[in-house]
């Protein structure tokens, strides 16, 4: 018996939540790719630019309660990273974590620097780590949520071959693995969101299956990349991290302590992989007073 067509209602949903939030999509274009983002606000004397970078298999609308949280006079840049959401992917490009950050470097080159804050989550945080290293301004802040990159233990070769078995939960190849992804990468209980987003954006998933596969497969080859740059010079740093984890185990918040012993550091009890979705007033309050301490 044939399966029926599930309709992909993704496109539509989130042009109204674009509307709702009053931020503007705009496009770029970085190495040869078409990217997309969303910009809400503009540059101006004591505002801060935060920019936003999603994690694997996800996009810029991850950030949509964060968006509704933070103050409505920031400055907001949040891109689709190349290769994902509404951005163009490339077979023959590289997406290493190092190779991103260095197209987001050319794409901030358009806009003013000195008053500019990365925040990045899981693979996005790793981008972010290196980003702040790559910038010809450095920003004033770096925030890393449950970070891609970050080695979970101290004795870990940072530059030996990396395996993960992640992809098992973060590319899925049915319906039963687009739940599973959607209910498994929070607390690991299932969750109204949880469901709703596996009807709502697993068609669009299922369809990605190849560029997802060639995107991690890049990751696992420079693995531990941030680890490398993290360190003494590292901007002012926030690392946030929920204590329930099964992507990236709590575990890996004891590396912090010691290669970067200024950070402040957040455990937030009963939340998994994703704070900005799983507790965005909290998460959003954090950020906002680090931002505006490293504003001043």
């Amino acid at each position: 018996m044939a399966s029926i067509p599930v309709p992909d209602l993704w496109p539509m949903a989130r042009t109204g939540q674009r509307w709702l939030l009053r931020a503007k999509r705009r496009e770029a274009g970085v190495d040869g790719h078409r990217m997309i983002f969303l910009e809400r606000g503009r540059p101006g004397p004591g505002r801060p630019t935060l920019v936003l970078i999603h994690g694997f298999a996800s996009m810029k609308e991850n950030w949509a309660l964060w968006m509704q949280k933070l103050p409505s006079d920031w400055h907001l840049l949040i891109p689709d990273l190349p290769g994902l959401g509404e951005s163009q992917y490339q077979p023959a490009a590289s997406y290493r974590y190092e190779r991103q950050a260095e197209r987001l470097r050319d794409w901030l080159s358009e806009y003013p620097g000195d008053n500019l804050h990365l925040a990045g989550s899981s693979m996005g945080g790793a981008i972010a780590a290196i980003l702040a290293h790559k910038l010809n301004q450095p920003p004033r802040s770096v925030t890393l949520l449950n970070s891609a990159g970050i080695p979970e233990h101290p004795d870990v070769d940072i530059n030996a071959p990396f395996k993960s078995d992640r992809d098992a939960i973060l590319i899925p190849g049915d319906w039963a693995g687009v739940y599973r992804m959607f209910n498994s990468v929070g607390n690991g209980k299932p969750t109204v969101p949880g469901l709703a987003m596996t009807g709502l954006l697993g068609p669009d998933l299922l369809k990605r299956q190849a560029s997802l596969r060639h995107i991690f497969n890049d990751m696992l080859a420079d693995a531990l990349a941030p680890a490398r740059f993290l360190g003494p010079d590292t901007p002012p740093l926030q690392v946030q991290w929920g204590d329930r984890d099964v992507i990236t185990p709590t575990r890996c918040v004891d590396w912090f302590r010691t290669a970067t012993p200024n950070a402040e550091v957040h455990v937030f009890p009963g939340v998994g992989h994703l704070p900005m979705l799983e507790r965005p007033g909290q998460s959003a309050r954090v950020l906002q007073e680090f931002v505006q301490r490293q504003a001043r």
